[in-house]
């Protein structure tokens, strides 16, 4: 069937020219989309899942990503995606109360569940356009079932009628002010051509009534989705014709008139339809205008509504020619029969135009219905030849209710009677399956020889009842695949007990998959079940007392089985037992009851639902549970990501099912999410299945797409439970029976709703008292308007504090995202103050923007962020200005300065990022009226002072622009404080340390104790993930404190590793981190168990004094599995380094390690006195970094440290001394040349017993002659540089008293670690683990974090943590090698099938808990691998170790700048690319791309590596290859990291 059109060529949409070969129902979708975008404010795109398009989602996509004009939305229209079998009309209620048009995208399968809301949506101009379902044989039945609704219903049958009754649909809703539902069979217009586009003056000219700004600016109340609202669609009749609502009037053009029919009046239009059946409501018309004599309100009725379409379709004609009516008949004038079909109508009417004059259904016609409610039956009798006696009626609907179809009795009604009856024509109802085209020409005879029988069949089936199988799946139920998480945990906990009722793939005979798995389905199984289990306890009790066993064995086991059948552990143990003796039995009632063995289990039963049982209770599977108090388990999976919208969606009325439970009184409640806390939902899960009686386990799984990474689940977990919206707790009433509390809070924050239900019951009261760390949170309710409130006393305050001053005010706001911008604006405050002006300075986001146009001079100062992006705290005042029209700054006067780096973006096209914010904010000041002052200044960081050059020209020009640039006397200004006056003020690292710990109100500490505090081996930093919804919910940002261990040569205990798996859990966020630095990291730990976490370390006799700060910190060395007499002699000379030099203060001990009556406490390596004989009250300059490597293996990286120590064996085997190098490092600052990283310098050997004082000579050089200015200047590294490798040799040489020796041999043959098990010279057993970039943490996948804590609970020997944050289970005797090994495979640790890539990777934390990161690393790389693994294993590479390193920032905590293949975090989802690095550690790489994402690096990485599968020399490793082959120039020392990069780094500015 094809259709060809001719109209307006001028309105097509280019997205349509590129459709031409795309197919008919590929086209169809275009155009249905197309129109509802064009018709609407708001679309709901329903999906089978929200990973999974519909056949209208990418386009309504793509329009809104082209941003393509529209008629009706006064911006680009809101397209939500919703999924199918999530309520997905109840969306529609808010915005259509809100005087928004709405259009629905949806297929049949949503329709029947959605009938309570379709009667109530009727009456609202909603159009939903239905695809029907299944392909190839659609059901019909669901438009039938659902005719009474109120809705008008349209249907299109090809690509051009589906493209003006879509039109037609929506003018109809905005005319009538009624729901239109407009349904179709995509597979009628598979074959069509394409069409062209409606022209869009036509679409514009029919759309736009008056109607349309009527609805928009009407505001309808109700807020339930449940009651009716009374709101009726009425039409006001006087001397004009109006459509009029009961809380608006709708002002239309009256429709045309159409001559009355012959054969009968209006009234009589609707014959065979009830009143409910046409659009019109049955109810009484309300009148809101009956106080006017001469103007009637009445309810809308099927008349009004054939106006309406005459009308439109009249323009349509005018246009188009093309022409519509209710009825359409095809086929010729004097035909004797004719088929109605009511179904897919293609392949018959391709089949009757093919048909030859010698068919005996050449000459039937063909009736479709375009109008199907209201049935407008007089339409049908004017459409039909007089000539037809008979009637085929073909009706595709699968749910027939009553025996014959409700079409049929519609055309028996409109033809049989009336005036005209007796010549009524012979109808027949045939039943319409699947036709395939090649079948449907005996089809149609079959069908016409029935018709003329001499006594025809009723309800003849015609064709296949079921269309090709794969047809149906689209819209199965399927299990998104994050959820999977709790039921592999689930799985995990209760492994063989475990039974999920409605449990998706599970196989119910005569049951559909979707009533399966609904709850309802599952209580009742569920209920079944046990009573067939109480029923089998009966009948081994009845056993245990017979003698009909063959022995007396099984009646005493049956016996103590039944005893404890109700207790899971017990029962479980025993059923084993019972099971074997009755195998062994052979009699027939043994036989009967292992008949039924798996009875002898108690199972964990549960019930799986998601949040979509939330939106009514009363009807779901929850309330019956709770009311009927049987012991079954609910996961209830609520997967709504938070967000202001969704926090804010109070008409979709989702109740808090937890609440919901707690009220009930007789259930067991928690909330959990496994992204936040993984041990709690484990804890919450065995305390549901041991509580007897209901239990309701609500889970937090939030998603945007079913496919959504973890990352993205994790990061929408987090914001969830920090601010509230998702507490975590458990809730048992049985509890109070025991005295404990009923409720325990497992985060630390509550929401207002939970808040009320503890406090109605005193259970808030007890719970403050529990955790007063946390009764600040608790009692406090968030909300937007509180940020709000904070800028306005912010700014008040200052104006307060400035009304007694004199001199002209200037508003200094700034923009700061490292803190210099922040800094710049309070010394400019301070100047401005000095001469006479009155000067505030603030954020621009703590800034209230109604205040701008009020002020006289304004300052504004930003850094640039990201790719040219505002800094965090100016994002919001950016976005306000931006966007506002009605701003009037005419009156006030302004500067703006701006922060950047002019290399910062190297490629000529990037150039626009430089000064991004600064440039435009000038820009849009001015355009709003403002009056500059100076034009806008330029602070560069690749001037020769960095941004103070641009600075120090452009600041003098503001002063002389507000008169005040001769002042006299201006006061000296302080110097900036800096890390060296806050050590040598600190008294030896105590600082104001101890009273910030103390201070409840903040969970920060001062800036300068941020400084102190890293010496103690502990960070401030703040969870980035919830940065800014913290701040839009007017609270401080989310701090937490990382936490450093002091690990020599990263050797624990299996009792050390205990404590640590201990302390992760109970002070941080249950994670360990193994670093690049062969120790524990823990983070996310808040400032309240800062103390005792420090105090749990110190018990286990272990140190965080100087893992971090100006010192040195810890010592590593190789893990070295195969000679553990070496490894141990290297680990002393490690630990006697460390001890040398540590430091000296007690600070550490009094600030941390006091007991309770102000004690010092012991710890290891006793400090005495406080005064520092190695490194004096400032310490040293930066950071100072040992490492000690056991050729062949470099695994600690040897060349990247400040000491770099090369283990040298004697004849023996044992260790003999050490190769020294020196001024390795790894820092670097992006774009900045006189940053860089330096492999070190060989100084020479030494002998062990003397490497101690080595190492603290080569540190005093540094403490003495370091750079103290210039940080980014005062590593070892550019010492060495600055003096000269031979001058620094002889200054060490000097403090040492005599000559380095000349290097012995060695050789490097690897810095990865070798994974597996290995056996040590002593038979002993070593197996190194893969711990992907350090993480021990527990996930539904892998159990990692408890499976090492079973280990370290039977193990004897040692863990040896690796520099490539990995770890070795070292000292295994073989007697314990299978129990090991069987516990590893328990909990998957013994997977090495990795690809070699990623295990040779290594990346940082970054983000989110890194305040120098400025991209994701750990999150991220891994994501990154498996996409290239793909091209690995196309290529043969999978087993190949390629080097390949990760970091979020340039300062090198991952040892990037010696991988073969490194990325290096320059913006979000931005990095450098460097290769060339050497495979051992020996060699830096360079930079080859700067500034590129994932699409790009992938564009680049799979040739690369393609291309070394086919071209690299034998044992050739990837790092070289690149060399040889040209693609990067090899760096031959950190001076010339710079130097001949494969990026050349433009000057010229955008």
């Amino acid at each position: 069937m094809t259709t060809v059109s001719s109209v307006g060529e001028a309105g097509m949409l280019e997205a349509q020219k590129l459709c031409t070969c795309a197919g008919g129902a590929n086209i169809l979708a275009i155009d249905i989309a197309r129109i509802a975008y064009l018709s609407s404010d708001v679309v709901l795109s329903v999906q089978p899942t929200l990973a999974k398009d519909s056949e209208f989602s990418k386009h309504l996509n793509d329009l809104v990503a082209r941003k393509s004009p529209t008629v009706i939305a006064k911006e680009i229209p809101d397209v939500q995606p919703i999924r199918h079998n999530n309520d997905p009309f109840l969306s529609a209620f808010e915005p259509l109360r809100s005087g928004k048009f709405v259009s629905v995208t949806t297929s049949s399968s949503t329709l029947l569940t959605s009938v309570p809301h379709l009667y109530k949506l009727a009456q609202y101009p909603i159009v939903i356009h239905v695809s029907l379902h299944p392909f190839g044989l659609p059901d019909y039945s669901e438009i039938t079932a659902i005719r009474q609704s109120g809705f008008s219903f349209l249907q299109s049958e090809t690509l051009q009628e589906a493209q003006d009754i879509a039109l037609t649909a929506h003018t109809l809703a905005i005319t009538s002010g009624k729901g239109v539902i407009h349904f179709f069979d995509v597979s009628n217009s598979i074959e069509d051509t394409p069409i062209a586009v409606e022209d869009e003056g036509f679409a514009r000219a029919l759309l736009k009534t008056n109607a349309v700004g009527a609805h928009q600016s009407s505001r309808i109340g109700g807020s339930s989705l449940y009651v009716d609202d009374g709101r009726q669609a009425t039409v006001t009749e006087s001397d004009l014709r109006t459509v009029s609502e009961t809380s608006s009037q709708l002002d239309v053009t009256p429709p045309a008139e159409r001559p009355q029919s012959k054969e009968g009046s209006r009234d009589a239009s609707t014959v065979g339809s009830s009143a409910r059946e046409s659009s019109v409501d049955s109810r009484p018309t309300i009148s809101s205008m009956s106080s006017i004599d001469s103007v009637t309100t009445r309810a809308i009725t099927s008349e009004d509504i054939d106006n309406y379409l005459s009308d439109i379709w009249s323009k349509f004609q005018s246009a188009t020619g093309r022409i519509y009516e209710a009825f359409e008949y095809t086929g010729p004038s004097d035909a004797e029969s004719a088929i109605f079909i009511f179904g897919s109508t293609g392949v018959f009417v391709d089949a009757i135009r093919g048909a030859s004059s010698e068919d005996d259904f050449a000459n039937v016609g063909i009736i479709t219905a375009r109008v199907y409610r209201p049935w407008f039956g007089t339409r049908l009798a004017d459409s039909l030849p007089r000539s037809i006696s008979r009637i085929a009626v073909l009706e595709q609907i699968k749910r027939k209710t009553t025996k014959w179809g409700p079409v049929l009795l519609d055309i028996l009604m409109s033809l049989k009677t009336g005036p005209s009856s007796a010549q009524a024509p012979l109808i027949v109802g045939h039943q319409l399956g699947h036709i395939e085209p090649a079948t449907a020409r005996q089809a149609l005879r079959g069908i016409y020889q029935n018709l003329n029988s001499s006594s025809p069949i009723q309800n003849l089936e015609v064709g296949v009842p079921k269309p090709p199988t794969e047809s149906l799946a689209f819209y199965a139920l399927e299990q998104p695949k994050v959820e999977s998480a709790y039921l592999k945990i689930l799985d995990q906990v209760f492994g063989d007990r475990l039974y999920m009722a409605n449990r998706l793939e599970a196989s119910d005979a005569g049951i559909s998959a979707s009533i399966a798995a609904n709850p309802e389905f599952g209580f009742g199984s569920l209920l079944a079940r046990t009573e067939h289990r109480q029923r089998f306890i009966g009948e081994v009790k009845e056993a245990a007392k017979t003698k009909d066993f063959v022995t007396d064995t099984p009646q005493t086991w049956l016996s103590r089985w039944a005893l404890s059948a109700e207790d899971p552990k017990k029962s479980n143990l025993l059923a084993r037992d019972v099971i074997t003796r009755l195998s062994t039995d052979g009699s027939p009632l043994a036989y009967q009851l292992l008949a039924s063995k798996s009875l002898f289990f108690k199972e964990s039963q549960w019930l799986i639902g998601s949040d979509a049982w939330a939106y009514d209770l009363g009807n779901s599977g929850v309330h019956h549970v709770l009311a009927s108090g049987a012991n079954v388990n609910m996961l209830i999976i609520d997967s709504q990501p938070y967000s202001e919208r969704a926090a804010a969606d109070t008409t979709r009325r989702k109740k808090d099912i937890g609440l919901y439970a707690m009220n009930f009184g007789n259930a067991y409640v928690a909330s959990v999410a496994v992204y936040s806390s993984y041990t709690q939902v484990l804890e919450a899960m065995i305390e549901a299945d041991q509580f007897d009686g209901p239990s309701v386990v609500v889970a937090y799984l939030p998603y945007n797409k079913e496919d959504d990474s973890p990352l993205i689940v994790l990061q929408e977990t987090k914001k969830a439970v920090d601010l509230g919206y998702w507490p975590l707790y458990r809730w048992n009433p049985q509890n109070e029976d025991n005295g404990s509390p009923n409720f325990s809070l497992d985060s630390e924050r509550i929401k207002k709703e939970l808040e009320e239900f503890l406090r109605r019951d005193n259970h808030l009261s007890q719970l403050m008292r529990r955790h007063p760390e946390f009764s600040a949170n608790l009692s406090e309710s968030y909300g937007s308007e509180v940020r709000e409130m904070q800028k306005r006393s912010a700014k008040d305050a200052y104006d307060q504090m400035l009304e007694g001053l004199y001199g002209a005010p200037m508003t200094i706001l700034f923009a700061s995202d490292n803190g210099n911008a922040e800094s710049l604006a309070k010394r400019l405050g301070n100047r401005g103050k000095a001469r006479g002006l009155k000067t505030m300075v603030m954020a621009m986001d703590e800034y209230p923007l109604e205040d701008l146009s009020g002020e006289e001079n304004v300052v504004m100062i930003t850094s640039t962020a990201g790719q040219g992006e505002f800094p965090q705290n100016g994002r919001a005042f950016w976005d306000a200005v931006k966007s506002t029209a009605d701003l009037d700054l005419s009156k006030i006067k302004f500067s703006v300065f701006a922060l950047g780096d002019s290399h910062y973006w190297p490629r000529k096209e990037d150039k626009i990022y430089y000064n991004k914010p600064g440039k435009d904010l000038d820009i849009r000041i001015a355009f709003l009226g403002a009056h500059r002052l100076t034009e806008v200044g330029m602070g560069d960081d690749q001037d020769p002072d960095g941004y103070q050059t641009g600075y120090a020209e452009w600041e003098p020009k503001l002063w002389q622009s507000l008169d005040v640039d001769k002042i006299e006397g201006l006061p000296e200004e302080p110097p900036p404080i800096t890390n060296e006056d806050i050590k040598i003020e600190s008294n030896f690292l105590r600082g104001t340390i101890a009273e910030g710990l103390q201070d409840t109100s903040t969970g920060a500490i001062a800036a300068s104790d941020q400084q102190l505090t890293k010496f103690h081996g502990t960070y401030m930093q703040d969870d980035r993930d919830l940065r800014d919804e913290r701040k839009a919910q007017g609270l401080e940002p989310a701090y937490a404190f990382m936490i450093r261990c002091r690990l020599n040569g990263g050797v624990a205990t299996p009792s050390q590793w205990l404590q640590m798996d201990a302390i992760s859990s109970a002070y941080g966020n249950e994670t360990m981190k193994m670093t690049t630095r062969q120790t524990f990291q823990f983070h996310g730990v808040v400032k309240g168990k800062l103390k005792p976490a420090m105090q749990a370390i110190n018990k286990a006799l272990m140190t965080t004094l100087a893992a971090c700060g100006d010192v040195n910190r810890n010592v590593m060395v190789s893990a070295l599995p195969t000679q553990s007499a070496y490894h141990k002699d290297v680990h002393q000379i490690s630990a006697r380094i460390s001890d040398h030099l540590l430091p000296a203060t007690t600070a550490y001990h009094e600030i941390w390690l006091k007991d309770e009556n102000d004690d010092k406490t012991q710890i290891a390596g006793n400090a005495v006195v406080d005064q520092e004989p190695l490194y004096g009250p400032t310490y040293l300059p930066r950071k100072y970094k040992i490492t000690i490597a056991i050729p062949p293996h470099n695994d600690t990286d040897v060349y990247a440290h400040d000491v770099g120590l090369i283990a040298i064996k004697n004849a023996q085997g044992r260790l003999e001394g050490f190769n020294v190098l020196a001024g390795g490092g790894m820092g670097v600052t992006h774009n900045n040349k006189k940053t860089y990283p330096r492999t070190g310098s060989m100084m020479g050997y030494a002998p062990a017993n003397k490497i101690h004082i080595v190492c603290e000579k080569i540190m005093l050089v540094q403490r003495d002659h370091g750079d103290r200015k210039n940080r980014k200047h005062a590593r070892l590294k550019y010492t060495i540089d600055d003096m000269g490798v031979d001058v620094f040799r002889t200054k060490v040489e000097d403090l040492l008293g005599y000559k380095f020796e000349e290097a012995r041999p060695f050789k490097f043959v690897s810095n990865i670690d070798t994974f597996g098990w290995q056996k040590d010279e002593f038979g002993l057993n070593h197996h190194t683990f893969f711990i992907e970039n350090g993480r021990v943490e527990d996930t539904p996948e892998f159990p990692m974090k408890t499976g090492l804590r079973e280990i370290a609970k039977v193990h004897k020997g040692e863990f040896r943590l690796t520099g490539n944050q990995h770890l070795c289970l070292s000292g295994v005797q073989d007697d314990d090698l299978d129990t090991i090994k069987a516990m590893m495979k328990e909990y998957k640790l013994d997977n090495l099938q990795f690809s070699g890539l990623r295990l040779s990777s290594s990346a940082c934390v970054a983000f989110p808990t890194c305040g120098l990161a400025m991209a994701e690393s750990e999150r991220y790389l891994p994501v990154l691998i498996t996409k290239l693994e793909e091209c690995l294993e196309e290529n043969g590479l999978r087993q190949d170790s390629i080097v390949m390193r990760m970091t979020g920032c340039p300062n090198g905590c991952a040892r990037p700048w010696l991988a073969e293949v490194a990325f290096v975090g320059k913006a979000f989802n931005t990095y450098n690319m460097y290769l060339g690095g050497g495979y051992h550690g020996q060699r830096l790489n360079k930079l080859y791309r700067s500034s590129i994402q994932e699409e790009e690096i992938l564009g680049i990485m799979k040739p690369l590596l393609q291309r070394y599968a086919l071209e690299r020399q034998e044992g050739e490793r990837f790092g070289d290859f690149t060399i040889r082959i040209g693609m990067i120039k090899p760096t031959t020392e950190g001076k010339t990291f710079h130097d001949d990069v494969a990026e050349v780094e433009s000057d010229a500015e955008a």
